[in-house]
């Protein structure tokens, strides 16, 4: 359970403060082996089976660096319009968590790989708020903490804990900004779209999936308040871990609240961490913060420094993909939608599954419908995103195919699209075992216009009367008859013609 917090108001603390924001984002990288040792990072291996002595950090074991994690460090450094250290270093880390098996992290302190870059992000109504970039450097992540018998899940309470050390030593890059300025209220709004934006980034280079939920992207919220008109930096709480987008908003609009009626009450901030927590949105106090001498940092002795070549550096430049940001803008263009639209596709997640769609062959309206409409709605009962629906870009597009073929309709081609979402098969498969195809013989749906016609003489008469709004029902009949099964705009204009009236 979490303790109860006295708030300030949003509105009542942005009148009397200006908030300070500082995001440091780590990214597990997708690298086939660690950082500093050949053991697997794939996910779901059994607990300490994928270790060694040197990611367990026993004595005379000696670190490798992993010449992709490299790769990949400069490759995001690049794409933040970083700087690029011509010669760094590894250093370490010192401080005791039982997930650190080495009692230190191997990490760089005061020689980054990437530094001094910044990153333009979005808003939603799509006014560009710029976010500088302090540093981009290498580490490892740790092993993870299992807390047992407790009912948080944390350490407090617990009757004992597991420790697995498979994730230890995994690559990791921190990205750290500058003290985010200037952003008032829309401050937590700024935070969730620079992650959005940094996780899009980190997918188009390739050097990790980023997903949040998997923390394999995980954003550390650093919030300050100083009074109106000063320019003194507050002290700062670190909320940690927060590994949602939505999250991050919530993390960052709450300490804004809670700081200001801390403040305003004649208090104090502590400088601590801080935990986030989902159920309702609000922190709770974790540990002092420590400031960077406690960690008496000192350059590895084992690793020889990190001098990337400036031709190998301008071979990556040139070799970088198109940013998420121009991307968006020319898919925009390409399919004639508007800012706010395009920004409810980015939010869904649906940007790649829409592209692949068209290149499976549906036009752009087709695929956006689709995605955006019944998929979508699927993904959010589901609590996932719409590309973790098991269905494919090719599916939804033969799904299509066929809806413009004229042999489904959409509401058949929904039943059609939740039988693959139900492992029943491809579409087509889907479509024969369900007997879902259009109902399209003209004798068929003549009998079955006749038979409305028929049934509903009185309906029939207001219609040959000039009343053709009332041919609805009878249309409504004939889908029933035929279980949604006939062409809706066929049956309409057989019923008029078998009524000798004209529509216009």
């Amino acid at each position: 359970m979490t303790t109860f917090t006295e708030l300030l108001s949003y509105e009542d603390a942005l009148a009397s403060y200006d908030p300070v924001m500082g995001l440091e984002v780590h990214v597990e990288l997708g690298t086939k082996t660690k950082m500093f040792c050949g053991c697997s990072t794939e996910l779901g291996a059994e607990p300490n089976s994928q270790t060694c002595p040197t990611c367990l950090g026993l004595p005379g074991s000696l670190p490798v660096v992993n010449a992709i994690g490299v790769e990949s460090a400069i490759k995001i450094g690049l794409a933040l319009n970083c700087e690029i250290a011509e010669w760094c270093r590894f250093a370490r880390k010192n401080y005791f968590y039982p997930d650190m098996p080495k009692n230190f992290q191997t990490s760089q302190y005061d020689e980054p790989i990437a530094f001094n870059g910044f990153l333009d992000v979005q808003l939603e109504d799509g006014e560009i708020f710029r976010v500088e970039i302090e540093r981009a450097h290498m580490e490892e992540d740790t092993g993870k903490s299992l807390h047992v018998g407790g009912a948080t899940g944390r350490i407090h309470g617990a009757s004992h804990s597991l420790l697995d050390y498979n994730r230890a030593g995994i690559p990791l890059i921190e990205i750290v900004t500058k003290p985010i300025e200037g952003a008032g209220e829309r401050a937590p709004e700024v935070a969730k779209a620079y992650v959005a934006e940094l996780r899009e980034v980190i997918k188009a280079l390739g050097v990790s999936e980023a997903r949040m939920d998997k923390g394999q992207m995980r954003c550390d919220v650093n919030l300050s308040l100083r009074p109106n008109g000063t320019k003194e930096f507050g002290t700062r709480s670190e909320t940690k871990n927060v590994n949602s987008l939505r999250s991050v908003e919530r993390a960052a609009r709450f300490e804004i609240q809670r700081h200001a009626a801390v403040l305003s009450s004649g208090g104090s901030i502590v400088q601590e961490t801080r935990h986030f927590h989902e159920e309702d949105g609000s922190t709770t106090a974790g540990r002092i913060k420590d400031n960077a001498e406690d960690y008496r940092y000192f350059p590895e002795p084992d690793l020889v420094p990190v001098a990337p070549a400036r031709d190998w550096v301008e071979e990556l430049r040139g070799g970088l993909p198109e940013m998420p940001r121009v991307r968006r803008n020319r898919l925009r263009e390409e399919w004639g939608v508007n800012e706010h639209d395009m920004q409810s596709i980015l939010n869904a997640g649906a940007v790649d599954s829409i592209v692949a769609t068209i290149e499976a062959g549906a036009d752009s309206t087709a695929a956006r419908k689709w995605w955006m409409g019944e998929l979508a709605r699927n993904a959010n009962e589901q609590g996932v995103v719409v590309d973790e629906l098991p269905i494919t870009p090719a599916q939804v597009a033969r799904v299509a195919a066929l809806v413009a073929a004229g042999d489904l309709n959409d509401k058949l081609a929904r039943q059609v699209i939740e039988g693959v979402l139900a492992g029943e098969g491809t579409p087509d498969e889907v479509v024969e075992k369900r007997g879902l195809k259009v109902v399209s013989d003209e004798g068929a749906l003549g009998a079955a216009v006749d038979e409305a016609i028929a049934g509903n003489a009185a309906i029939a008469d207001k219609i040959r009367g000039g009343k053709v709004a009332a041919v609805g029902a009878l249309v409504g009949a004939v889908m029933k008859t035929t279980r949604g099964q006939a062409d809706a705009a066929r049956v309409k204009e057989l019923i008029l013609e078998r009524l000798g009236v004209s529509e216009g």
